[in-house]
């Protein structure tokens, strides 16, 4: 019973150290919660092994800087440790990296000092007993997590998450502007609710937190619908090319099915006469056809499974056809690799030039034709994109293409920049290549993506 009492007693009196030696197995739930929360918000898919190593390491990482380290400094490594972990061991973008952090460490900060208010104003408990006192410390530091764990529970429940890979530009910036002052306004308001804990009522603390949230959440709110209303656009937008695409087909087959029989009797017209030559000439003009048909098949959401890619493949595709251009695609890899090693706005304009050039080029030849192939190159660690296209100017001087203001056609239809822009993509990315060539047939652009 004496030894009883003597942990009791030790567990019920104010004692800094035994309180922090206490709390260090929670950084082992704070990192567990904490994780579960963000990677729902953020969509962030991990593996067991992942999650293993950053739970673990956070927690070390965690135990040191608020122990062994004086805050300003301690709090400021944590959260460098936190975003370097976040980005490298759950392999997440930089921007999610430091959202996450953002959602952490605001969510937290909000729940302990709501918390703390309600431990001081509503149990009438001393601040030096809820800080110092190992027991108190104890449940206090169990009702944030468990505060976290239940925000984490509804907002699963309600499947919420912000998908950032959806959202443009302007939306993201807005989106990050948004979060941190949300986060700054919220922080300091519940500040000063700490610092007037005896003088303000309880009930005008929970309006005001309960007002500013609500704000905050609102806001967030409206700035995922109009990211929600812009991938519903984009969506549709692909959606209605596909169609057209379907229309095209159906009409191709139709024709064939319609054909079928006259085909069949003009090649035996070749073969009654013995005519080879007329027969592979005949033939040539029927795998022409044929060609068209396997290109509109593979012009798919299916086959080009980025959505970005197969928006502007497809227009580009539909453009060239009007204007009696053939198009052959290859299609040998999972396009959305593509988006793992380089931003996918920044390819989607490299191959925007690209074709829109070669579009040029070919419209202006006799034999209107274009290869566009994509594939993966596993024992060079590469991913590649070959544009070849027929094309009249055989002098083209392919060292100048590149440069500034250059261009074969006048200033007054074509401004000489795409090139040069993407020669400005490849100077900030020293994992991209473009190699040009051309031969008497064909110019090529070959497109390369190292990793």
């Amino acid at each position: 019973m004496e030894f009883l009492q003597t942990i009791w007693t030790a567990l019920t009196t104010q004692n800094e150290q035994l309180s922090l030696i206490l709390c260090i197995p929670f950084f082992f739930v704070d990192a567990i919660v904490s994780m579960l929360l963000f990677t729902t918000i953020l969509d962030i898919h991990s593996t067991k092994k992942r999650t293993i190593i950053y739970v673990i390491t956070i927690s070390i990482v965690a135990a040191i800087t608020r122990n062994l380290i004086p805050d300003p400094y301690g709090i400021f490594i944590n959260m460098l440790s936190l975003v370097l972990l976040v980005k490298f061991v759950l392999k997440t973008s930089w921007l999610k990296s430091f959202i996450a952090v953002f959602i952490m460490y605001g969510i937290a900060s909000v729940s302990e000092l709501f918390l703390l208010k309600l431990y001081l104003t509503a149990f009438k408990t001393p601040y030096e007993s809820v800080m110092y006192v190992p027991l108190i410390r104890i449940a206090f530091t169990l009702s944030i997590y468990l505060s976290i764990y239940l925000l984490y529970r509804i907002i699963k429940y309600g499947k919420f998450h912000i998908n950032l890979d959806a959202m443009t530009k302007k939306n993201k910036i807005l989106f990050i502007f948004t979060t941190i002052l949300g986060l700054v306004a919220i922080g300091t308001q519940f500040a000063i609710m700490a610092f007037y804990s005896d003088k303000m009522p309880i009930v005008i603390t929970i309006i005001s937190m309960v007002s500013l949230l609500g704000y905050f959440i609102m806001n967030i709110y409206s700035i995922l619908s109009t990211s929600k209303l812009d991938t519903t656009s984009r969506d549709l937008e692909e959606a209605q090319l596909h169609n057209k695409t379907l229309i095209i087909l159906h009409d191709t087959m139709r024709g064939f099915k319609h054909d079928f029989h006259n085909i069949v009797q003009g090649i035996g017209g070749y073969i009654d006469r013995e005519d080879l030559p007329g027969l592979k000439k005949y033939y040539e003009q029927l795998l022409q056809d044929c060609n068209r048909v396997n290109n509109l098949t593979a012009l798919s959401p299916n086959v080009i499974n980025n959505p970005a890619i197969y928006n502007v493949m497809a227009d580009k595709y539909h453009k060239a056809d009007e204007m009696g251009i053939q198009i052959n695609l290859g299609i040998f890899m999972d396009l959305n690799e593509i988006e793992t090693h380089m931003k996918i706005y920044e390819f989607t304009r490299i191959l925007g030039i690209l074709l829109d050039n070669a579009i040029e080029a070919a419209s202006e030849c006799k034999q209107k034709v274009i290869h566009v192939t994509y594939r993966k190159e596993e024992n060079r660690h590469r991913l590649v994109m070959v544009i070849e296209n027929t094309y009249l100017n055989k002098n083209i001087d392919i060292d100048q293409i590149f440069q500034k203001a250059y261009s074969t056609k006048s200033k007054e239809t074509n401004s000489g920049l795409g090139l040069w822009e993407i020669r400005q993509i490849l100077k900030k990315n020293n994992h991209l290549n473009l190699y040009t060539t051309k031969n008497e047939e064909y110019f090529k652009q070959q497109f390369e993506i190292y990793y």
